[in-house]
């Protein structure tokens, strides 16, 4: 297969949230593919059981010749480095990493459905991927992200006060 564009959303809110977003997105590059851009890291509320911080959330944008079940398989051992325990659905965790698109590809497997099957409903997830892609249009619902962002209204995410961990690779800017 040809290199593809993919998009990972990094979700933390346990521990040092930024430190584990910044360890996420280095391995990542590492394993997974170039880091082509990255999206300021927002603060969010959480969704899931009571009781939770708030998370840290952003997108990454990576170059990758890798198979989608390659990607997911290299990021749930990449949370697992990270401290990942999934103890609950939805519960608080020191790093989540979901891969949301590759490319234009569709599947859907036990383990793994493209484009990511509720991408659609999350404010925390739709406005760092406006950031980078706000014109990719979704295969199956035949929107863009910023169509889908605009129809979910985009509460509870905040532009996080320290974006210090933000820095893309030399020549590569934030997404419009």
């Amino acid at each position: 297969m040809s290199e593809q564009t993919v998009a990972v959303a990094l979700g933390s809110n346990l521990g040092n949230r930024a430190d584990n977003l910044a360890r996420a997105r280095q391995q990542l590059a590492e394993s997974v593919g170039s880091l082509l851009a990255a999206s300021r890291i927002y603060e969010t509320d959480p969704v899931g059981p009571p009781g939770q911080g708030r998370f840290l959330n952003q997108v990454v944008l990576l170059h990758t010749p890798l198979e989608p079940e390659a990607i997911l398989e290299r990021a749930l051992r990449i949370e697992a480095r990270l401290g990942r325990v999934r103890r609950q659905r939805n519960g608080p965790r020191t790093i989540d990493l979901d891969l949301l698109l590759h490319g234009s590809r569709m599947c859907a497997t036990e383990q793994l459905s493209l484009p990511h099957p509720r991408m659609h409903e999350r404010p925390f997830v739709l406005v760092p991927l406006c950031e980078l892609l706000p014109a990719w249009r979704h295969p199956l619902r035949g929107e863009t992200v910023r169509d889908m962002l605009a129809a979910s209204g985009g509460a509870g995410v905040r532009v996080w006060a320290s974006n210090a961990g933000t820095s893309t690779p030399a020549g590569v800017a934030h997404g419009n």
